[in-house]
């Protein structure tokens, strides 16, 4: 299953009004949470473990470098991050929520770590059953207090805003994900730097598209 969808690319993004968010070079991981029973439950974009000893060493077997991902989230994010679940109405039903995150550390690069290296866990996007993705002005309304990615832009998607963007005018390492929408209608599309694909051919030579758009 695949639990967090693949972004597309600039080429076919609506014309509408969006919020451009830093996009982060880490490890895209998600967080399954429940009014009753709290977080649960946890996973890769494509895998789920239960939030268990049993299943956090299963996750550890299955991910290596990937090992202290579920302390770092426990440590930082989840407290908050459910006490913010809990205040916020929409979030009343019984439904599954997913929390998506990124971890990385200083040095992270196309979803890379270094073992010796502090991590982070920065919350992405929220996803409810029923009802789909948590539109980003809502997002950064109820979780912008918690650790998220910096928003850069926000306005119309125009071809002159990627470009900027390609060109390293808005201070990112790797680009920008535009998000705009709410709920089933929320779209995605992401941006890369033209530095970042000169890091990506350096680092992987003829391999790099399967890290680009």
């Amino acid at each position: 299953m695949l639990y967090y969808p693949k972004i597309p690319g600039p080429r076919d993004a609506p014309a509408g009004h969006c919020v451009a968010f830093e996009k982060l070079d880490g490890t895209n991981l998600h967080w399954c949470w429940g009014r009753d029973s709290g977080w649960h439950a946890f996973g890769t974009r494509r895998d789920r473990f239960d939030l268990t000893p049993t299943g956090t060493a299963a996750f550890a077997a299955a991910h290596p470098g990937l090992e202290d991902a579920p302390a770092a989230f426990l440590d930082a994010l989840a407290d908050p991050l459910d006490a913010a679940l809990r205040h916020h109405p929409e979030f009343s039903g019984r439904g599954e929520v997913r929390a998506f995150t990124e971890y990385l550390g200083p040095n992270s690069f196309a979803g890379r770590h270094h073992r010796d290296e502090p991590k982070e866990t920065v919350l992405i996007d929220v996803w409810v059953e029923d009802s789909g993705f948590v539109g980003p002005g809502a997002f950064v309304a109820m979780f912008g207090h918690l650790p998220t990615p910096r928003v850069v832009y926000r306005g119309k998607l125009t071809g002159a805003f990627l470009e900027a963007v390609r060109r390293g005018k808005y201070d990112v390492a790797e680009g920008v994900v535009c998000k705009g929408g709410h709920g089933a209608d929320v779209w995605m599309v992401k941006a890369k730097t033209l530095a970042y694909l000169d890091r990506l051919k350096a680092s992987f030579g003829t391999k790099w598209e399967a890290f680009w758009e």
